[in-house]
């Protein structure tokens, strides 16, 4: 017996081979079709376990000295990851030790640096696992030829993006670059996003800030990221400013020849000698 008989195919359905949307999933009477909706509960408790996942700022910090990196382990004011979901508020902020901790480095360090590097667990600890370290790699690389001064990577556990300008203001950093974990979708419980801000301080909103979001294997490249954020620190560094005034205006090198050619075309309708087969 065909398991898949009383189903109902969609007519998009080949469609779905261009986006891990949930598009064009097909209907058994008026439900979904038992495979859909079991693939459907299982990304959500994917995106749960992403969520909840405790942040393994340990491993994280012995990757880092295998890096050459020293890093920090900071805690925001949340004291625990209920705390953290139920008041977006403290994980702006960092807990009173750390803003010690944070003093203390920059006694020992009163020139200040160029850039603050601060990861942070966020939404999705798993992404901060999963990429991280790979893209941190490539960051340094880029800021290094640059002749940029890092700081020791700040490791905060029940962090929000904000927490990211009391880090650097206390380091004395002109600029900084957080990398957090993003919202799990039902179809990306790994989403990595980095935000840059120039002359970064407690109180600034997200206009100052600058996003590259869902870096991971299945979206944008450690490469492209770290590309897109040197455009943006250099143009920070000439301008003076980052967020809204800032647009991403790097050039991307094509990957395919005939790439450039297919920007701007609707895909919908297939390539041009497929076209003019069908007019004729």
């Amino acid at each position: 017996m065909n398991d898949d008989a009383p189903n109902i195919d969609n007519p998009w359905q080949e469609l779905r081979r261009l986006t891990p949307a949930r598009i064009a999933l097909g209907r058994a009477g008026t439900s979904l079709p038992t495979r859909a909706q079991l693939d459907f509960q299982y990304a959500h408790a994917q995106a749960r376990d992403a969520v909840h996942l405790a942040f393994d700022h340990a491993g994280l910090s012995t990757g880092l000295s295998d890096q050459g990196h020293s890093s920090l382990t900071l805690h925001s004011a949340a004291a625990d990851r209920d705390t953290y979901l139920q008041r977006p508020d403290l994980g702006r902020r960092l807990s009173q030790a750390s803003v010690e901790r944070l003093r203390r480095q920059r006694d020992e360090h009163p020139g200040g640096y160029d850039l603050a590097v601060v990861v942070a667990d966020g939404l999705s600890a798993l992404a901060v696992h999963r990429h991280a370290l790979p893209l941190l790699a490539r960051i340094d690389e880029l800021a290094r030829a640059e002749g940029w001064s890092l700081s020791p990577v700040a490791l905060v556990s029940q962090g929000r993006v904000a927490v990211a300008d009391e880090v650097a203001e206390l380091l004395g950093a002109r600029m900084v670059v957080i990398l957090i974990g993003e919202r799990p979708g039902l179809s990306s419980p790994d989403s990595l996003g980095l935000y840059f801000t120039y002359a970064p301080r407690v109180g600034l909103t997200d206009a100052y800030r600058n996003c590259i979001s869902n870096i991971r294997l299945e979206g944008q490249s450690y490469g492209m990221a770290a590309h897109r954020l040197l455009y943006l620190m250099r143009e920070a560094c000439r301008r003076q400013l980052s967020g809204v005034n800032l647009k991403d205006e790097a050039e991307v090198a094509t990957l395919e020849p005939g790439a450039a050619a297919a920007i701007g075309r609707n895909f919908l309708l297939g390539e041009p000698d497929r076209l003019a087969e069908a007019a004729s």
